[in-house]
């Protein structure tokens, strides 16, 4: 079987797995489950981003929903992976699917599944469309239904909700000039259509199948010319994109990069001390120990997850979550949309930043003032299967004593191999979404994570 759903989908490299054959069976299989759903006759929507052969292949998608009698909303145009799950969401549709590959490198191309409520579909979905695979015919016949295929403008519905619940007259009298670097992705057009195009100095904003030749993924080792575009163009704050527009990055006014976790703990702030919002907060196990002192601070029940925005999103379903989030740039508010929103998260800074009247590395200095300096480091490593299963053994079963000669002081293993030592922690983990070993380190001084980083990849 060639399909396998991940932790966000099924992703795979165009014309050796992601072929048309394997959609087709990505699809009768969704559809499957669609066709079990209590909405199952207000249909489904499905969407695409800038990805080669992305529309073509929700074209056929489409063709083969509405072949199975499902009502289908296909998208007019390229879009956000959060419009997808807005409109799911609001048209009380069975569900969505998003032809995308996010923040894979150009080769790939990927399928999510949404659910009616707006967000990543549970595991246990994905478990049924995954059995579902084994049971569909490969040689079932698709004879389109055009009469249940409607041309749907899914991303003026998507930038209209962002009118409602942004303040972005706020934004303009603030006078901000914005760089957006969109990588060549899905989040093109949208900042500049809610913002007066005067104010944003648009970068990678156009349709490059090849991403230049670089993964569309907003972090430090993809953005180097942006960096150099936002020196040379002077702006006040650049917001950064991942390909399917579900993640973000920024660069303050100095060009300095801020994470997620940085982001994370400033909205979580905001959120709290000045908007007087409670509720809890959902964060994996990559994402920053900062979270938890401020939920502690502030008597906030927190949730520590798996990696995998699904697991986020499950509980925004279920339990009074204000904010969750993860360490790669996927976050989400509840009040706006169980599902992370890159597009929506930066433009919230911006309005922090304007109501606050405060530039986005003094927000960070804040943060550090009140919780201490903090910075993080993910290391992707491609290495072989041999070598992956050296490192993991070397890590498992918590039998590191010290990290880099940082003694430990605490062990988890809830998704990977967590170390704890005096300033800071290491997870080892292999990803869920490309052949690659992820390492990731937060720690208390620069010197202190690359010292752990180094450490870590000559284990085994």
């Amino acid at each position: 079987m060639q399909v396998k759903f991940g932790t966000d989908g099924w992703r795979a490299i165009i014309a050796k797995d992601y072929t048309y054959d394997n959609l087709k069976l990505a699809a009768l299989a969704s559809g499957k489950y669609f066709l079990t759903h209590p909405d199952k006759s207000n249909g489904v929507c499905v969407g695409y981003d800038t990805r080669f052969m992305s529309k073509e292949f929700a074209k056929y998608t489409a063709e083969i929903l509405s072949s199975m009698g499902l009502r289908v909303f296909l998208s007019d145009s390229f879009v956000s992976t959060p419009a997808v799950s807005l409109y799911t969401r609001d048209k009380h549709l069975a569900g969505g699917v998003m032809i995308t590959a996010s923040h894979n490198p150009p080769i790939y191309n990927g399928f999510k599944v949404k659910a009616s409520y707006g967000g990543p579909a549970h595991p246990e979905v994905i478990t049924e469309i995954e059995n579902n695979l084994l049971t569909v015919d490969p040689d079932q016949a698709v004879v389109p239904a055009t009469n249940l295929i409607a041309m749907t403008d899914v991303k003026t519905y998507y930038i209209e909700y962002l009118k409602s619940k942004l303040d972005l007259g706020l934004i303009r009298e603030s006078q901000l000039k914005i760089a957006h670097n969109a990588m060549f992705g899905a989040g093109q057009d949208i900042i500049t259509r809610l913002l007066d195009e005067s104010m944003v100095n648009c970068y990678h904003c156009s349709v490059n199948p090849g991403f230049d030749g670089i993964n569309p993924e907003p972090i430090p080792q993809y953005i180097g010319d942006f960096v150099d575009f936002f020196n040379e163009v002077k702006t006040d704050v650049g917001i950064i994109n991942d390909g399917d527009a579900d993640r973000v990055g920024m660069l303050d006014e100095h060009g300095v990069f801020v994470d997620s976790h940085k982001m994370f703990a400033i909205i979580l702030k905001y959120l709290v001390e000045q908007k007087g919002e409670r509720g809890e907060v959902a964060k994996t196990f990559a994402l920053t120990d900062v979270i938890d002192r401020i939920c502690s601070k502030h008597n906030l029940r927190m949730h520590l997850l798996p990696v995998g925005f699904k697991h986020v999103s499950r509980l925004m379903t279920t339990n009074d979550i204000l904010i969750g989030g993860e360490e790669s740039g996927g976050m989400g508010i509840t009040s706006f949309l169980p599902e992370r929103d890159g597009v929506y998260i930066g433009l919230l800074l911006l309005e922090i930043m304007a109501r606050r009247q405060k530039t986005l590395s003094e927000l960070v200095n804040e943060l550090f003032e009140e919780y201490g300096f903090f910075c993080y480091n993910r290391l992707d490593m491609h290495v072989s299967d041999a070598r992956k299963e050296a490192i993991i053994s070397a890590a498992s079963g918590g039998l590191l004593t010290s990290i880099a000669g940082y003694p430990v002081t605490g062990f988890a293993d809830l998704d990977g191999f967590k170390y704890h030592f005096a300033g800071g922690w290491m997870l080892i983990r292999p990803s869920g979404t490309e052949p690659v070993l992820r390492i990731y380190c937060e720690a208390d001084s620069q010197e202190k994570m690359e010292k752990v980083l180094n450490f870590a990849s000559k284990l085994g």
